[in-house]
C-alpha cells in the first residue's frame, strides 16, 4: 500500500505518555478557547524578532504553526512555533540565549522518533518547538495548517473537537482527546495531495474521540 511520506500511525494517549519527559512547567497556563487571529499574528511577529535577536546564527527555519496560525479557527491562546536549528542535542548553542530572552525549557524528548525540545514563553504565551533539519513533524504541522486554511469543513470539524475536548480536565487530556480527529483530517489531506500517493489508512472505530 502507498503511504504518504508524512503519515504517522494513530497513537492514542501520546501527550499523556510524554509527561515523564517534562523538566519544568510553563510560565502561563494555556487558558480557554478564543478567536483573536489578529493578536496572534502580531504576537508571532514579536516572538520571531525575539528569537532572531537571541540566536541569529542558529536559525535554519522558523514558522508559526498550530491553530493560532489558521484564520477563523478557535484556539487556546498559545502560539505554536517551529524552530529548526543545526543540532537539537547541542543545547549550549541555543538554549542559554533563549532562556536569557525569557524562554523556559519544559520538555526534552523524542516525538515520533525525532529529537525535540519544547520551550515556553509567558508573554505572549508561546510553545516553541525545536527540531533538527529534515524533521518530519514541522512539515506535518505546515501541511495541517495549510489544509485547514483552505478546507472550511475540516476547520469546523476541528473546532468542534476542540470544544468537546475543552470540557475535559487538564491540558494533557485535552490534547489527546483531539488526536483522533486530527488523524482523520491528516488522512484527507494526504489523500488529496497530488504530489504523493496515499492509500487510505483509517484508524480503528474504537479509537477515542473527543466528546
Amino acid at each position: 500500500m502507498a503511504v504518504h511520506p508524512l503519515w504517522r500511525p494513530f497513537a492514542a494517549g501520546t501527550n499523556a505518555g510524554r509527561q515523564a519527559e517534562r523538566v519544568a512547567h510553563r510560565q502561563v497556563d494555556p487558558g480557554g478557547l478564543a478567536l483573536d487571529h489578529a493578536a496572534w499574528a502580531a504576537g508571532y511577529g514579536r516572538v520571531r524578532l525575539l528569537i532572531e535577536a537571541a540566536i541569529p546564527r542558529q536559525i535554519l527555519g522558523l514558522a508559526h504553526t498550530g491553530s493560532t496560525a489558521v484564520p477563523g479557527l478557535i484556539a487556546k491562546p498559545v502560539l505554536d512555533i517551529d524552530l529548526t536549528v543545526r543540532d537539537v542535542a547541542d543545547e549550549p548553542a541555543y538554549l542559554p540565549a533563549l532562556e536569557a530572552a525569557g524562554f523556559r525549557l519544559i520538555f526534552r524528548d523524542d516525538l515520533a522518533g525525532e529529537p525535540h525540545r519544547q520551550l515556553t514563553l509567558g508573554r505572549p504565551n508561546t510553545n516553541l518547538h525545536v527540531w533538527n533539519p529534515g524533521a518530519v513533524e514541522p512539515r506535518r504541522h505546515r501541511l495541517f495548517a495549510e489544509w485547514l486554511r483552505s478546507n472550511p469543513e475540516d476547520r469546523h470539524r476541528y473546532a468542534e473537537a476542540k470544544q468537546a475536548a475543552a470540557l475535559s480536565d487538564g491540558a494533557v487530556r485535552y490534547n489527546d482527546l483531539k488526536a483522533a480527529v486530527v488523524y482523520d483530517i491528516y488522512e484527507r489531506a494526504f489523500l488529496a495531495d497530488p504530489q504523493h500517493p496515499h492509500d487510505p489508512h483509517p484508524r480503528a472505530a474504537t479509537d477515542p474521540v473527543a466528546g
